[in-house]
């Protein structure tokens, strides 16, 4: 299964997306997976429901930073690679932007009911898998 699949069930199970990002890659971060989800779940619906920056690209730089412990601007390059690698393919990085929502500042802290309607009206599970997919090819391109 590509991580882009097993980020996609990920968030299908419940996760937030930068959580489904992270744990598709617990193993290659042999990191504990209760641990990556409490360390990933503020990330979600763009940093706390702020829908600023994407909890899929959040959960992307959160891998980059455990996989590759170098310097802060050699880390921050990859970070960026993976960004703009994501938003050539989704437009932008921000998450109001790739829900169409026309709010700024904080929604409601309290998550949407994960409901059949809110998957079919939400763009996320192919978010977080399209993310994975980035992630894992880099990863594969710029070995640890």
């Amino acid at each position: 299964m590509s991580k882009g699949e097993q980020a996609r069930e990920l968030f299908l199970k419940g996760f937030n997306c930068s959580q489904s990002v992270a744990l598709a890659f617990a193993d290659e971060m042999k990191l504990d997976k209760e641990l990556i989800e409490k360390l990933t779940v503020g990330f979600g619906g763009g940093m706390g429901r702020l829908r600023e920056v994407c909890g899929a690209v959040s959960g992307m730089t959160f891998v980059i930073s455990a996989l590759y412990p170098e310097n802060k601007a050699s880390v921050y390059k990859r970070v960026q690679e993976v960004a703009n690698m994501f938003r050539e393919q989704h437009g932008s990085l921000v998450c109001r932007e790739l829900l169409n929502l026309s709010i700024t500042g904080a929604d409601s802290p309290v998550p949407s009911p994960r409901t059949p309607e809110y998957y079919k009206k939400r763009p996320c599970a192919d978010i977080v898998a399209s993310a994975a997919d980035i992630l894992e090819n880099y990863i594969k391109s710029n070995p640890i």
